[in-house]
């Protein structure tokens, strides 16, 4: 069994003042994936894949076995890419999801037990650490991950990229239907608020556009959003609607006439339409981050596209598009 030597104790001081939680024991005896969200923005600019690269040893000095990296973003595109994903994980006995998110100003490190289903993990509240930088952050956590035993001893030397096997039978992409939905007026539509328990899950916490937001700033966009959202609803959509701020079950949603649930996506729009079974766009148009609105069908699992590819990177003109098309 490996031991990692303790570091010095002024180091520690400044480490644990930075640490959040601790780190699962799974962490030390079984194989973690690793989701990197990068920003863009960040100096020196990097991809995912050279900042994975990059901070890779410093993953196996804290004592943990990283076996594959994914995007984030392209991970959490959908609940249904994450249930892909999910069942992939499985098959590989992960046992940990590694989280990298790295911002302009500084890039943090988490990590929790995967959870074994499409959630990924089961709560946004995990370990972790932050640094101003990468190479910060990276140093913190083998620090304090290399103070305990592991039983990781055959990883991997590089960060290894394995493309998931998608667009099979019974795929996510299989289920998505380019038409609307029928009897909109029987039933009630759900519409699930950002930044509420009754959206995709904590996994979306750690995307460099949402990682660090305070209590304030969350419950002031949430109240903007459903602002916007009903102004746009009152004008549009002619049917009854319910306000979804909290997770229930299909059955529960069912019961109180919600058989129809309005989903909002948003990542690059060729990777959301290969995601959804579609040709996908090329060019300066295929790497546009957008949104696009889909319903799903609960009783049936049906996710309903819509009869045109109606995304934009403005959320009201993607959600208007999408309304004024259920009517044709």
């Amino acid at each position: 069994m490996k031991y990692r030597a303790p570091l010095l104790f002024f180091f520690f001081c400044t480490l644990f003042a930075q640490a959040q939680g601790t780190l699962p024991p799974t962490f030390f005896e079984g194989k973690s994936v690793v989701l990197v969200s990068n920003d863009p923005g960040a100096k020196p600019s990097l991809t995912w894949q050279v900042l994975a690269d990059s901070m890779h040893s410093d993953l196996v000095r804290a004592g943990g076995d990283p076996a594959a990296y994914y995007e984030l973003e392209q991970v959490a595109l959908s609940a249904e890419r994450q249930a892909e994903y999910a069942k992939a994980f499985l098959q590989r006995q992960i046992q940990n999801i590694i989280l990298i998110t790295r911002q302009k100003e500084q890039t943090s490190i988490h990590v929790g037990k995967f959870s074994g289903d499409g959630k990924l993990i089961t709560e946004a509240n995990l370990f972790g650490v932050s640094g101003k930088d990468w190479k910060t952050a990276g140093q913190q956590f083998a620090g304090y991950g290399g103070t305990t035993p592991t039983k990781n001893l055959l990883v991997p030397d590089l960060a290894e990229f394995p493309v998931l096997v998608a667009q099979t039978a019974g795929s996510s992409a299989q289920k998505f239907i380019s038409r609307n939905p029928l009897n909109l007026e029987v039933f009630r539509l759900g519409i699930p608020l950002e930044g509420t328990s009754a959206v995709t899950g904590p996994i979306n916490t750690f995307r460099y556009g949402a990682y660090g937001k305070s209590g304030e700033v969350v419950l002031a966009e949430q109240s903007a959003q459903k602002k916007g959202l009903e102004e746009i609803f009152s004008s549009t959509y002619p049917h009854e609607v319910a306000w979804m701020v909290e997770a229930k079950s299909d059955p529960q949603l069912i019961a109180d006439r919600i058989q129809f649930v309005l989903v909002k996506v948003e990542g690059r729009q060729a990777d959301l339409m290969k995601s959804m079974g579609l040709e996908p766009l090329t060019g300066e148009e295929g790497s546009k981050t957008v949104v696009k609105y889909y319903i799903r069908f609960l009783v049936r699992e049906e996710l309903y596209l819509g009869p045109v590819w109606d995304a934009h990177p403005d959320w009201r003109i993607a959600l208007k598009q999408f309304l004024d098309n259920l009517k044709k």
